[in-house]
């Protein structure tokens, strides 16, 4: 009996991780693979063996879900560059964006996971979420077709797109100023280290970024990196750019 009751409540979970997709599998042991993670099947060999885990599925979702991202970044975006888009594709697609989507699903509740790893927290873990989700993409793929997996994940994909875009976040103040800044002018920016000051473990610099010879903005960080970061930014509101205009 309380096997049963396992198997129901199980059941009752892969459920709710299809309604919230809008998709049905054929084959529902695809699913429930995409959801086993290493640790549950090498706690229970006796239903498959070690290997009958998620991994083999997350390989091959991770590859569809570049390529599916990739291609519709390239079709809605005709006038955006390499550059933009392969940072748009990799914020879109990096651990923590795919760790949300796999927490909309409801992956964290259907992970089937060993004693250790429920125990240490690898339920709200962001790797596992991430892997589980491509792991999905996978079971999809192999079931529905590249155009199932597409059909099932754009409205997600589109306004997490759009939050991107609003917010600039898939550009940082160097890479935006100078994209902006080439494509008016032809001329690449030069950033230098103007001062910094403090003592060595808590030192503060100072960096200018310059067109040609002109300083054009100034920014202070804890690091070299982010004194830079910091004087993009001060020549991108200077000019009162933005990575739209």
């Amino acid at each position: 009996m309380a096997n049963d009751s396992g198997m129901s409540e199980n059941n009752a979970v892969l459920s709710t991780v299809q309604d919230r997709l809008g998709y049905n599998f054929q084959r529902p042991q695809l699913l429930t693979l995409a959801l086993t993670h290493p640790s549950y099947a090498h706690e229970h060999p006796e239903q498959g063996g070690e290997e009958q885990h998620n991994q083999r599925l997350e390989y091959l979702g991770d590859a569809v879900l570049d390529f599916l991202v990739a291609a519709w970044l390239f079709d809605r975006h005709p006038n955006f560059p390499e550059g933009p888009l392969t940072r748009l594709r990799a914020t879109l697609v990096r651990t923590t964006s795919l760790a949300h989507l796999a927490l909309d699903l409801g992956l964290d509740v259907a992970l089937r996971l060993g004693h250790g790893e429920e125990e240490s927290g690898g339920r709200k873990r962001p790797a596992n979420l991430c892997d589980a989700l491509e792991a999905v993409v996978g079971a999809l793929y192999l079931d529905g077709g590249l155009d199932c997996v597409w059909e099932h994940l754009l409205p997600w994909f589109s306004r997490e797109e759009q939050k991107i875009l609003d917010a600039d976040s898939y550009l940082d103040a160097k890479s935006r100023f100078q994209e902006w800044i080439q494509a008016e002018t032809g001329i690449t920016p030069n950033y230098r280290i103007s001062g910094d000051s403090g003592p060595d473990h808590a030192k503060v610099f100072t960096a200018q970024v310059l067109l040609e010879d002109h300083v054009v903005g100034e920014g202070v960080g804890s690091s070299k990196r982010a004194a830079e970061q910091a004087a993009a930014q001060a020549a991108l509101a200077a000019l009162h750019i933005t990575a739209k205009d």
